[in-house]
């Protein structure tokens, strides 16, 4: 006599308890791998306005100005940048759409890398910051230094401001990062760290965070 084995598979309402489970688990685990994710293309800004702080002031070491031209600066970041970086409040941007970069000695910007990320703003807007109050302040026609008061920005107490902006997480919102040669401040960020109210001098700053920011 031969006994038969019977097999007993899963009944819908166990599948279903295990699709609910995953469900949830991807609930949590989907939009914190997307912000971990935009994080870390943060550290592109960061990393280039660092660079561009360091190119001023070597600059400023060696000719008593700093400069806004990114080209005279020596200030030409890898392809492939999501952030739009600028210098001074000018006209002429190097443009990044096509396989060769073209740019002019006149640039006081750099766009974004519009051949590989095709879907993107080459100069993303700017939220809630007045970098023009920065710009221009070069050893050859310096400006007023902001907050020091007038006639107390000329070279060589003259200063600059770069800052970078990009869409990381493809919303309508823009992440701003600015760094300056002085500090400065207060300025209350918009969407930015509520903590940090000022900006020390060679340390990028992030005045509008698309990461944490709705």
């Amino acid at each position: 006599m031969t006994r038969r084995i019977l097999k007993r598979g899963f009944t819908l309402i166990e599948l279903m308890i295990v699709v609910a489970i995953i469900g949830i688990l991807a609930a949590i685990a989907i939009p914190n791998f997307i912000r971990f994710q935009a994080k870390s293309k943060q550290s592109e800004a960061k990393n280039n306005l660092k660079a561009v702080f360091t190119a001023e002031r070597s600059q400023f070491q060696e000719y008593d100005q700093y400069l806004s031209t990114v080209g005279v600066l020596g200030f030409n970041p890898e392809r492939g940048n999501r952030y739009y970086y600028e210098l001074g409040a000018g006209a002429a941007v190097t443009n990044r759409a096509a396989v060769a970069q073209v740019s002019t000695p006149a640039d006081t910007g750099i766009a974004v890398d519009t051949f590989k990320f095709n879907t993107m703003a080459a100069q993303p807007a700017a939220v809630a910051f007045a970098p023009g109050a920065y710009a221009g302040n070069e050893g050859t026609a310096p400006g007023v230094t902001p907050g020091l008061g007038p006639g107390v920005g000329l070279c060589p107490n003259c200063n600059i401001l770069a800052f970078a902006t990009g869409n990381i997480d493809n919303d309508p919102n823009i992440d701003m990062w600015v760094i300056a040669t002085i500090d400065f401040g207060p300025t209350a960020p918009n969407c930015g760290d509520p903590t940090q109210s000022t900006g020390p001098a060679g340390a990028p700053w992030n005045n509008y965070d698309d990461v944490n920011c709705p």
